[in-house]
Order: C-alpha cells, then sequence, then structure tokens
C-alpha cells in the first residue's frame, strides 16, 4: 500500500534478512574456526558481500596452484613429514605429488627396505654364529620384530643375573677351573666375582703359598746345612724347581751305587780300613 513504502524485505538464502534495502547475505566463510580448508591451507572468500555461499577456495601451501571450491585441496605432500617409519628408520618420499601417494620408502639402519610402511628391520641377533656373547653366556634378542638393532642381551651362564647389552658381560668365574697354578699344586679362588679377578692362591705340599700365580714351591734340599745325607755321602736333588719335596737322593761316597731317597744311605764300610787295632 502507499503507506508501507520501504516495508519490503530481502532475505539471504542462508536466512539473513534486510528491510527495504539488499541484505548482507554472506560473512566471510574463511572467519570460521576451524578453519574449513584444514592445516597448511589457504582459505579465500571472493565474495564475501555477495549472497553466495561455499564459494570459499582452498589453496595448497606447498603450491598455491592446487586449489579446490568449497573444501580442501588435495596437496603435494611429503608423506615423510608425518614420521611413518618411526624411530631408527630412514624416511623417502621421491615423488611428493598428489599422484604419489604411499610411495614413500622406510629403510632400517642395516639396509631392509619397505615401501608405504615402516619396515621389519631386525632379524635375531643372537641367531649370529659364533654368537654375540661368546662361549658360556645366554644371548637373547627382546626385540626380533622391532627396528632396533645392537639391543641383544648376554648373561652369564654363571650367574644369570650378570647381564649386559650389546656385547659379553663380564662374568663371575673360578678361576681354579682353567688350573692356574700347574701340577702338584692346591689352587683356591675365595671369591669368585667380577670384582676378584685375580685373588686365587696357589699352595705348595710344603705350605709355599702365591696370589694370582704359581708358588715356587721347592728350593734344593740338598742345601740344607747339615746336610741331609749325613756326612761321607753325595745328595742329589733331582727336581729342585718342581713342586716335589723329600725327592733328594743319598749315595754312598765308598759306592754310589748304594742310594737312597729321602735320607741317608746304609753304606757297605771297611771298618779295618781304620786301623782301629793299632800297630802289631
Amino acid at each position: 500500500t502507499v503507506n508501507s513504502i520501504g516495508d519490503f524485505t530481502c532475505e539471504c538464502s542462508n536466512g539473513v534478512t534486510s528491510t527495504g534495502a539488499p541484505a548482507v547475505c554472506e560473512t566471510d566463510e574463511c572467519a570460521a574456526m576451524p578453519s574449513p580448508c584444514g592445516a597448511d591451507q589457504t582459505c579465500t572468500d571472493p565474495d564475501k558481500a555477495s549472497n553466495k555461499l561455499h564459494d570459499f577456495e582452498c589453496a595448497c601451501n606447498s603450491d598455491m596452484s592446487i586449489k579446490k571450491v568449497d573444501g580442501p585441496a588435495t596437496c603435494d605432500k611429503d608423506e615423510c613429514s608425518s614420521n611413518p617409519c618411526g624411530m631408527g628408520q630412514t624416511c623417502n618420499d621421491p615423488v611428493q605429488s598428489v599422484n604419489s601417494i604411499g610411495d614413500f620408502t622406510c629403510e632400517c639402519s642395516n639396509g631392509v627396505k619397505s615401501t608405504g610402511a615402516a619396515a621389519t628391520c631386525e632379524t635375531d641377533e643372537c641367531a649370529a654364529m659364533p654368537s654375540p656373547c661368546g662361549a658360556d653366556q645366554t644371548c637373547t634378542d627382546p626385540n626380533k620384530a622391532s627396528d632396533k638393532l645392537h639391543d641383544f642381551e648376554c648373561a652369564c651362564n654363571s650367574d644369570m643375573s650378570i647381564k649386559k647389552v650389546d656385547g659379553p658381560a663380564t662374568c663371575d668365574k673360578d678361576e681354579c677351573s682353567s688350573n692356574p697354578c700347574g701340577m702338584g699344586q692346591t689352587c683356591n679362588d675365595p671369591v669368585q666375582s667380577v670384582n676378584s679377578i685375580g685373588d686365587f692362591t696357589c699352595e705348595c705340599p710344603n705350605g709355599v703359598k702365591s696370589t694370582g700365580a704359581p708358588a715356587v714351591c721347592e728350593t734344593d734340599e740338598c742345601a740344607a746345612m747339615p746336610s741331609p745325607c749325613g756326612a761321607d755321602q753325595t745328595c742329589t736333588d733331582p727336581d729342585k724347581a718342581s713342586n716335589k719335596l723329600h725327592d733328594f737322593e743319598c749315595a754312598c761316597n765308598s759306592d754310589m751305587s748304594i742310594k737312597k731317597v729321602d735320607g741317608p744311605a746304609t753304606c757297605d764300610k771297611d771298618e779295618c780300613s781304620s786301623n782301629p787295632c793299632g800297630m802289631g
């Protein structure tokens, strides 16, 4: 009617209305939080003042020529940036384009590779021959299927609580087991631990001892004064450097074929040779 000039309304497709003049239909669609384009893309709304919706444009930050209207673009991407291979593997994305998604490679430190997924890097390190732990130790590899190397564990068979990762353990050991004292000496290892290497003792039958090395058991028994053979006999000790005692030999000077071991021989003797009766 003539009395209602200017009371017309304008309504936008998004419901915004105005009376007596066109409505300002649209706000900036790119101002929404979160951005309708997502991360790593730039959002542009070319017609903020128009009545158009869903006309915003997303452009890839990595290549602004790659765009899409009304939604995120499919961007070229370095797939390695998200660390899909995990710790300890090297990632390589040879062609960073929209047509090459999934072509990244994961490479283990031992050279094993996989495309599009993390590699299975490790075999059982304990299966190597010879064993990386050496003899008398047990090797265990806790992560055969992981991408970790040098994580195998060596445990002493003599005491499984003594362990070392990535190499042989220093094990407790009975040092006498290798017979370091030699024949005829008694070996004793009082503390068989990693902190007591070299504490074994060697003891001779005559009680002479040495720590960490064979004892020098015997001196020349014939050198004793007085001679163990007495007068008129020759003393011979055949094993001065050995650990044997009581092996010296006494031989009669009057007849060297008459001998005795470990004491004076009983020698034949012409008692008249000394003229005990006197002249006449």
